[in-house]
């Protein structure tokens, strides 16, 4: 079996991650997890270094300032395509809102396809804990981007993925417009663009119940101006 790598960007989540890491490592023996920290003010990144498992199965990149999560992601990715050891790739929040106990089936799915999002929008999906402004607002917004996008899928803003590496490998990274959640959103399109087989499996979503949301409304309003953008996008290999 091939090893998997778990990429958990973090900004202040002292108080989930090594819970969060604990929960993974015992799913399965072919798990390893990189967190990126953004220079966590908190010292998210004492405690992934103060882990038992660190620097066996679990690993760190130390940036220095919040860059976004999306830049994140694709730090995390640069570490998995030189070590070279990872068929597949899994990005996920740090803060319990993805359930590591649904991963497994995600793992499953990702075995016939390219691309798995653990979709919030399914018939047998959940969301617990959100308002109903905010769910009329992440509705609306999954909705645009597939009006714009076109992507057969049901969520385009939850960042709960596998990806086979060898498709992201094929991506020009460095042409990317982008650096926040609408990272997921061009990941996606340029995937699409390059024929990848895409699959959702069904999530509960649960919002986050310690810290504080790292989403901010800069990130929100990039999203809505350049999703237009992507499809003009040179991130796709000839």
């Amino acid at each position: 079996m091939d090893r998997i790598l778990i990429v958990i960007p973090t900004y202040n989540e002292k108080e989930n991650i090594a819970a969060l890491i604990d929960s993974l490592l015992v799913l399965n023996d072919s798990l390893d997890i990189l967190v990126v920290d953004d220079g966590s003010p908190d010292g998210t990144s004492g405690v992934v270094k103060s882990h038992k498992a660190f620097g066996a199965r679990l690993f760190i990149i130390d940036r220095q300032g919040k860059s976004g999560r999306g830049s994140a992601c694709i730090a995390g990715f640069g570490f998995a395509f030189e070590s070279g050891r990872y068929g597949r790739i899994v990005e996920m929040d740090a803060d319990f809102s993805h359930d590591p106990k649904e991963l497994p089936e995600l793992l499953k799915k990702s075995l016939n396809n390219d691309v798995v999002i653990g979709s919030r929008y399914l018939k047998e999906s959940r969301i617990v804990g959100w308002n109903l402004r905010r769910r009329i607002f992440s509705r609306l917004a999954n909705i645009y981007a597939r009006c714009v996008l076109g992507i057969p899928i049901s969520d385009y803003t939850n960042g709960y993925r596998v990806y086979r590496t060898s498709e992201l490998r094929r991506l020009k990274f460095e042409s990317f417009r982008s650096s926040g959640y609408i990272t997921l959103s061009e990941i996606s399109f340029n995937l699409h663009r390059n024929g990848c087989s895409f699959a959702e499996v069904p999530i509960t979503f649960v919002n986050r119940r310690r810290g504080a949301s790292n989403l901010s409304f800069k990130e929100i309003k990039e999203a809505f101006l350049l999703l237009p953008k992507l499809r003009t996008s040179s991130a796709r290999l000839p």
